[in-house]
């Protein structure tokens, strides 16, 4: 079982350029991949998502891509057409003034705008691609091993509340054991104070009946004992059970809620708060498992 939290980081180099990619994710319902690369790399964003798609299959995925080269990112790029319109125009001058036209210099022609210009470096992307996936499987393989460290503390966390929990649904049943006889003798205790000896023993015994009916939860017992079952078993999991046990947490909620509503008596309803405590607190903990 994993954790949707991580972080990881890989470095890759080939002498000339040297690349890092650093990847952190947090929860998420589904798989959001969110990328910054140098605008070098936009290219190679649909092999980067791609990747993590099939590394990862929920949490939110933040990825940060540098380059950094030996060389220049830019180059200069002279317009010699331009230098010759200036050579020239700067010889007609010469020429207007009496001036010798040898007599203007190259450094002034190459000080007029345009003539020099500074130019982004083409970079070939796809030739550096095995850079940046050596980079980005390093990223990937520690992003892994950290959500599968957390997951494992998950895991052990889910499982201590998990058996509080059915200790508690035990207490639960054992106290639930002679409700009805409980009932009847209550509702017996009350009718004679009311009615004296006035009143139809049937009557009694039917009202008893329907009362015992609406306070049996034997059936809510055994659906939590079967929803823990099955949350134990995606606990050992070695595929994706978020949302699995988000599923199985809500039945369980419902199930508590379900005894808390037909409890009629102050033991039973004070161990269903202690249930919807620990409830509650694993689905904090099931919120961060992939």
């Amino acid at each position: 079982m994993n954790s949707m939290t991580g972080y990881g980081r890989g470095e890759a180099t080939n002498g000339d350029i040297a690349v890092v990619v650093e990847m952190k994710s947090v929860n998420n319902r589904f798989l959001d991949v969110q990328l910054r690369v140098p605008r070098e790399y936009l290219l190679l964003e649909p092999r980067v998502t791609e990747r993590l798609k099939a590394a990862l299959s929920r949490g939110r995925v933040d990825v940060f891509i540098r380059r950094t080269s030996s060389e220049s990112t830019q180059q200069v790029q002279p317009d010699t057409a331009l230098a010759e319109s200036y050579l020239k125009a700067m010889e007609a001058v010469a020429k207007h003034l009496q001036r010798q036209p040898d007599d203007v210099p190259v450094a002034t022609v190459l000080e007029q705008p345009g003539v020099l210009t500074l130019v982004d470096r083409d970079t070939d992307a796809l030739a550096e691609w095995d850079v940046v996936s050596a980079a980005l499987e390093a990223a990937v393989t520690e992003l892994l091993e950290m959500r599968q460290t957390e997951g494992q503390a998950l895991q052990q966390d889910l499982r201590h509340y998990l058996d509080q929990l059915l200790r508690l649904r035990s207490q639960v049943a054992e106290q639930a054991e002679g409700v009805a006889d409980r009932l009847r003798l209550r509702l017996e205790s009350r009718i004679k104070k009311l009615l004296a000896d006035r009143f139809d023993p049937n009557r009694l015994a039917q009202e008893a009946a329907i009362l015992a009916d609406k306070a049996d939860i034997s059936e809510e017992l055994a659906r939590i004992v079967s929803h823990g079952t099955q949350f134990d078993a995606a606990l050992g999991s070695d595929q994706p059970v978020g949302r699995k046990l988000e599923f199985l947490l809500q039945e369980l909620n419902r199930e508590i809620n379900t005894i808390g509503s037909k409890s009629a008596e102050h033991p039973i309803a004070a161990r269903v708060v202690d249930m919807k405590s620990i409830a509650e607190r694993m689905r904090e903990q099931a919120a961060n498992v992939e």
